[in-house]
C-alpha cells in the first residue's frame, strides 16, 4: 500500500493542504508513514498528474497563500477500487523479538532490565494511544457507521498493546518467577484507595532508590495497580538522592515526570532545609509533578488535590 492511497482516503473526507495532511499522518496511530514534506508533496504531484486530485491556490490576507487539494471523481473511483481489493496479512516486524532471541547470552539482571525497559515503553505507548482515542483527533464523523469503524480501529491498536503487555509480563514471570517475588518483597508498600484516587505509598525498601531502573520499577508498580500517584517515604530513598552532585535526584524525578506519575516525597524538615538541596526543594515545590513535604498529611493533601 502506498501513501498515495492513504492521501486519497483523507481527501475523500475533506479537502486539505499538504501541511494538514502532514499533521494527520503525524498524529495517526495506524497511518504509519512519516508524513514528511517530500513524501507528501511528491505523492500529491503524482496524484495530480494522474487526475486523481486537483489543487487550488487560496490567497489569504496577512498570511501566505495556501494550496488546497481536492479529490476528483477519478480519484474516488481509484480509492474505491483499492478498498474492494484483497488485503495483505499483517506483518510481524518487532526488533525486540530479534534481540530477545539471543538474550540467553545475558545475565539474569541484564535480561530483566531489557524486559523492564520494553514493558515501560509498551505502557507509555498504551497511555498515548488511549489519550489519542479519548481526544479523537482527525477522526471523520460523517455517519454512525463511520464513527464505529474508527472506534474499532482504535480498539484494535489498544488491544495490540494490551496483548503485548500481557505477553511481556508472562515472559518475565516464567523466566524470573523466584526473582520477581524477591523483588516485590524488597519493597514495603501499601495501596491506598480514596474516593477520588488510588495511590501507592512506598514506606521503605531493602534497596533504596538510587537509579533510574529503581524509578521504573515503581512506575511499573503504579501501572500494575492502575495508580498514577505515589508517596515515597524518606527511608526508601538512598543517601545519593540528597547529594545533588550525583544527579540521582534529578534523574529519578525526571522519570516520574516523563511517565506522568504524580509524586510526593516525605522528607524530614531538617534535610529539606539543608544547603543546596533546599534550593532544589523550593524549585520542585512550585511544580505540579513532584514535591517534597515534611509530613504525610501535607503530601497526601497535595497528591489528592
Amino acid at each position: 500500500m502506498s501513501i498515495q492511497l492513504a492521501i486519497l482516503g483523507i481527501l475523500s473526507w475533506k479537502s486539505s493542504t499538504g501541511y494538514e495532511l502532514k499533521k494527520i499522518f503525524e498524529e495517526s496511530s495506524f497511518m504509519y508513514w512519516s508524513g514528511n514534506n517530500n513524501q507528501i508533496y511528491k505523492a500529491l504531484m503524482n496524484l495530480e498528474n494522474d487526475d486523481f486530485v486537483t489543487s487550488e491556490v487560496v490567497h489569504q490576507d496577512n498570511s501566505p497563500s495556501k494550496k488546497i487539494y481536492t479529490l476528483t471523481e477519478e480519484g474516488l473511483k481509484e480509492l474505491k477500487k483499492w478498498l474492494v481489493s484483497s488485503s495483505e496479512a499483517p506483518e510481524i516486524k518487532k526488533t525486540f523479538l530479534v534481540q530477545l532471541a539471543w538474550s540467553d547470552l545475558l545475565s539474569n539482571q541484564e535480561l530483566s532490565e531489557i524486559l523492564s525497559k520494553y514493558e515501560s515503553e509498551i505502557k507509555l505507548q498504551l497511555i498515548m494511544q488511549k489519550e489519542k482515542y479519548r481526544r479523537a483527533l482527525h477522526s471523520p464523523n460523517r455517519s454512525r457507521r463511520e464513527s464505529l469503524i474508527w472506534e474499532m480501529i482504535s480498539e484494535n491498536i489498544i488491544s495490540t498493546y494490551n496483548n503485548e503487555l500481557n505477553w511481556v509480563r508472562e515472559t518475565r514471570q516464567r523466566l524470573f518467577e523466584n526473582e520477581a517475588m524477591e523483588e516485590k518483597n524488597k519493597m514495603n508498600y501499601q495501596i491506598r484507595e480514596t474516593e477520588s484516587k488510588t495511590y501507592i505509598e512506598l514506606i521503605s525498601s531493602t534497596e533504596p532508590l538510587r537509579t533510574e531502573n529503581h524509578a521504573l520499577d515503581l512506575i511499573s508498580l503504579c501501572w500494575e495497580h492502575e495508580a498514577n500517584a505515589i508517596i515515597i517515604h524518606h527511608a526508601a530513598l538512598s543517601e545519593d538522592f540528597f547529594k545533588l552532585k550525583t544527579k540521582v535526584a534529578g534523574d529519578i524525578i525526571q522519570k516520574f515526570i516523563n511517565y506522568g506519575i504524580k509524586t510526593a516525597a516525605i522528607i524530614p524538615q531538617e534535610i529539606i532545609e539543608k544547603g543546596r538541596f533546599n534550593e532544589m526543594a523550593k524549585e520542585m515545590n512550585t511544580g505540579h509533578h513532584f514535591r517534597l513535604y515534611g509530613s504525610k498529611e501535607e503530601a497526601e493533601q497535595w497528591l489528592l488535590k
